[in-house]
């Protein structure tokens, strides 16, 4: 897909568009490929992740290098919260571990706006880890998406 086609679905979001769009951000995430991930963004879309503020497609890149260096065997759940028109609220939770073997499962909202042609111009994310054991963890699919039959957030309890 050039940088120039329509990335479906497009604003205005129905619920089974808006979930659609929150299925393809958390494949993309979860192929933790940034050039993947950052096709699906405006080149001047904005970013606020916890405390950090990105703008553009090269610094949004830049920052999913990092983030998935540091971030092992990293597994993403996303769940629509919410949407109208042209923006959507996500719940998502995810598991990674550090380079010292310790695990983590962070819980987040984003609120995201979309570009009439499906592609994100804003991402606003809150983020907290907490710390878990290895046996606590719930997201153990292979590396890539997840299954269609593995449960997603409120089926785990999450």
């Amino acid at each position: 897909m050039t940088a120039e086609e329509p990335r479906p679905p497009l604003p205005p979001f129905t619920l089974a568009t808006a979930a659609a769009k929150v299925r393809a951000a958390e494949d993309a995430w979860n192929s933790r490929d940034p050039g993947r991930v950052v096709a699906a963004y405006t080149p001047d879309s904005i970013w606020r992740n916890r405390a950090e503020f990105l703008r553009g497609r090269v610094e949004i890149q830049a920052f999913l290098r990092r983030k998935w260096d540091r971030e092992i065997e990293y597994r993403l759940i996303k769940e629509l919260w919410a949407f109208h028109d042209h923006r959507i609220a996500v719940r998502f939770a995810y598991e990674w571990r550090d380079d010292s073997g310790s695990w983590y499962r962070s819980y987040g909202n984003e609120n995201w706006e979309f570009a009439p042609d499906g592609r994100m111009a804003r991402r606003i994310a809150s983020i907290n880890d907490l710390p878990i054991s290895a046996a606590d963890r719930r997201f153990r699919w292979p590396a890539g998406p997840r299954p269609l039959d593995h449960p997603g957030l409120s089926d785990l309890g999450l």
